[in-house]
């Protein structure tokens, strides 16, 4: 039986902090199931999952890893750096082999530094500068792969990210629906607002 899935989403380390973009349509086998769905997600004050795939799995995997945040900032007494939150997914994933969440996860944050790692269903981790998953990925690396540079900034970096999402709905039948949008930095975890990113769609 077919699952709810989402996609498709954009994650881009930039000099001065991390975006994460996806677009808001769920689908069932060929059929649109919702036009607003969340796919990226707080897990604390600078930490952010976004996933591509079933939005069960998801949601049960963003419940979990929120619990752990808290849990580990209640033992130490601070947060969760990008890596150990990264390793955590890792690991959880690796755990349900047998039993898998239907999904591909990007984590981003900024501790000392932005970073983002990409973790598959079987808890295959890497660091990347940039990354995109999901069914529209193809058409959102063609963006990515020719206007990426280490130098860009948050502002350029969140341009980037939608526009790599853009051309994903342009082009993929399961990507679309609108865009969401976050960027977290040393200040913190922000959503932009819909009318922000309607103002860069129009500048496209």
């Amino acid at each position: 039986m077919d699952k709810i899935k989402g996609t498709t989403t954009v994650g881009i380390v930039c000099k001065d902090g991390v975006v994460l973009t996806a677009d808001r349509r769920a689908s069932l086998g060929n059929m649109v199931i919702s036009k607003g769905v969340t796919k990226i997600f707080q897990v604390d004050d600078h930490l952010a999952l976004a996933g591509a795939g079933t939005v069960g799995d998801i949601l049960s995997l963003v419940r979990a890893l929120r619990a752990e945040a808290k849990l580990y900032r209640a033992k130490v007494g601070k947060e969760m750096s990008t890596k150990a939150l990264a390793t955590l997914t890792s690991n959880i994933l690796s755990g349900k082999k047998h039993l898998p969440y239907f999904g591909w996860f990007l984590i981003g944050g900024h501790d000392e530094k932005p970073s983002l790692y990409s973790i598959d269903m079987a808890g295959g981790i890497t660091e990347d500068k940039y990354v995109s998953a999901g069914s529209g990925m193809e058409f959102a690396y063609s963006i990515l792969d020719n206007e990426y540079s280490e130098k860009i900034t948050l502002k350029n970096g969140v341009k980037l990210a939608i526009k790599a999402i853009n051309t994903a709905i342009k082009r993929d039948v399961f990507t679309g629906d609108g865009i969401m949008s976050v960027i977290i930095d040393k200040e913190g975890y922000r959503e932009l607002s819909k009318e922000e990113v309607e103002k860069i769609l129009k500048k496209l």
